[in-house]
């Protein structure tokens, strides 16, 4: 077991040198924990495309790596983004549900939509809440927000994304009145 970790320890390090008979061999003794990993977050469908993908993507930036220790989490990243981006890929063929959703806000009168947003805003949790308030109402940058939270910018991003995509599900699921 020790050996095992040494081993694969030495081949991401020959790897992250540009050693392409490491990277080979690399990817061959991680594609089963990729298709471990990658049959729990995508569907049936798409775990060999995530599978692929994802090794195609080590492959190419495994050299930027920075440390070795981190090569597992890191995979077992690009693998869950890889689910996550085909399974977006399959919803957005079905655009007549956006444009459902369009039309609908489109046709409802500015008071309503004003109502139904101060619901949506109110019923977002408190630290989404937040970022949107900053972002939106008092116009802080993502730097600032970040700073003022004493958060790291990719997560204020991710809070904010998040923040935006309910205020928008409760909107497009709210009945005009």
């Amino acid at each position: 077991m020790v050996a095992d970790v040494m081993e694969r320890e030495n081949l991401i390090l020959a790897a992250q040198a540009g050693d392409q008979v490491a990277i080979s061999r690399l990817l061959a003794v991680c594609q089963a924990d990729a298709r471990r990993y990658a049959r729990r977050h995508c569907r049936v469908s798409d775990i060999d495309d995530a599978v692929q993908e994802s090794l195609l993507i080590i492959s190419r930036k495994v050299t930027g790596l920075r440390a070795a220790i981190a090569f597992s989490s890191w995979l077992f990243t690009v693998i869950k983004r890889e689910c996550r981006k085909l399974e977006r890929m399959m919803f957005r063929h079905e655009s007549l549900e956006e444009d459902l959703a369009e039309h609908q806000l489109a046709s409802r009168t500015d008071e309503s939509l004003r109502i139904d947003l101060a619901n949506a805003l109110e019923s977002l949790p408190a630290h989404y809440l937040e970022v949107v308030l900053l972002r939106d109402f008092e116009e802080l940058t993502i730097g600032e927000i970040a700073q003022r939270l004493g958060e790291q910018p990719g997560a204020i991003k991710s809070r904010l994304h998040r923040a935006r995509e309910l205020v928008r599900e409760y909107m497009v699921g709210s009945e005009p009145l």
